[in-house]
């Protein structure tokens, strides 16, 4: 009986239905996924656990990333250096407000790299602005490689937490918890930065009133064009003192902007994503969706095929990231049986070599 009942299916609904009665009684409770049943390391793959060990890729990525993000602020802190020294050799082709040669000259490299661009401080010759060129150009280059590998963490951690769903025992209740645990944290770290920020502004606006002399709106004012990278240059640090303590203000207060948004940017994409994947999961199934989840055209959908299909309505994943995948296991799948067993290994790796 239950070999007619697997004919026509697939090698996944075969391990589903030749299992013993025994076995078939616990199903309820191991909602174990197997791509073969003759294969009992699948189990320990796809079976749902809450204690799964980050794989080395993983890990290596991890430590790349951060690997990466240290050798930016290496070329930085190299960038800053190299062009304050330069500056300060150039200082008698530059025009505009002075106080201390070094000081002007580190200023000036955190006015044009932050993007504020005062105008307080500009060059006046052939040489000293063809530089100016070069260092500016230099300094986006760098701002967009940070931003790139900050990207690239938020697209990691988007795919860890997608890992770690499929990983997870099959309980709502402990998803929905870890989900709302994220968002939680996000929006902490949000309110963190939002009060640092008020504080750089506290303080921004403080010193540009006692030690510039500027009046209260006209501090405030300042101290929100230069985080806000507008500098309109009406209003800016004019004192030795006032450029130390910009040196250090401008970057903190610009980089906690970024860093900010982007949290704003997490919040409501995992606010949208959250409704998504609610509306996805709700929806009632159609014959339609049950046409599209068919990826072997064997008129029937195994729960591979239907996770696959849920994941690309989530935009999880797109046909685009499927079709390798598929070739890749064609490849390896040498028997076309459309499962994978141990002995397919070696043989894929004989027929490499």
């Amino acid at each position: 009986m239950a070999s007619n009942d697997a004919k026509g299916k697939g090698p996944f609904q075969e391990g589903l239905v030749n299992r013993t009665p025994q076995a078939s009684m616990t199903d309820a409770s191991k909602r174990s996924y197997r791509l073969c049943i003759n294969d009992p390391l699948t189990d320990s793959v796809f079976r749902g656990t809450s204690n799964v060990e980050p794989s080395p890729s993983s890990t290596s990525d991890f430590w790349e990333s951060h690997h990466t993000l240290m050798l930016v602020a290496i070329v930085l802190v190299i960038y800053l250096v190299l062009g304050t020294v330069c500056f300060y050799l150039l200082e008698p082709q530059m025009m505009g407000h002075k106080t201390n040669g070094l000081v002007d000259a580190l200023y000036f490299c955190i006015v044009t790299m932050a993007t504020v661009g005062y105008g307080d401080i500009v060059p006046n010759t052939v040489l000293s602005k063809i530089f100016v060129c070069i260092f500016a150009f230099t300094g986006m280059a760098l701002v967009v490689l940070g931003l790139s590998k900050a990207a690239d963490s938020f697209v990691k951690k988007q795919e860890d937490m997608l890992v770690n769903a499929l990983h997870t025992d099959q309980n709502s209740r402990v998803a929905d918890t870890n989900k709302y645990e994220n968002y939680k944290r996000v929006k902490y770290k949000c309110l963190l930065v939002f009060i640092f920020i008020l504080m750089l502004m506290i303080a921004g606006t403080t010193v540009l009133a006692t030690v510039e002399k500027l009046d209260l709106i006209d501090a405030f004012y300042c101290a929100c064009v230069t985080i806000t990278t507008l500098g309109y240059g009406d209003k800016s640090f004019k004192t030795k003192g006032g450029r130390i303590f910009a040196v250090f203000w401008i970057l903190a207060s610009t980089i906690s902007l970024a860093q900010f948004l982007a949290y704003i940017t997490e919040l409501f994409a995992q606010k949208a994503q959250s409704k998504l994947v609610k509306r996805v999961l709700s929806r009632k199934l159609t014959q339609s969706d049950l046409k599209e989840a068919d990826l072997d055209k064997n008129k029937s959908v195994d729960i591979a095929e239907f996770i696959l299909h849920k994941l690309k309505e989530m935009e999880k994943i797109s046909e685009d990231d499927i079709a390798p995948i598929m070739e890749k296991f064609g490849n390896i799948d040498l028997d076309k049986s459309n499962s994978l067993t141990t002995s397919d290994i070696p043989q894929s790796t004989r027929a490499g070599k």
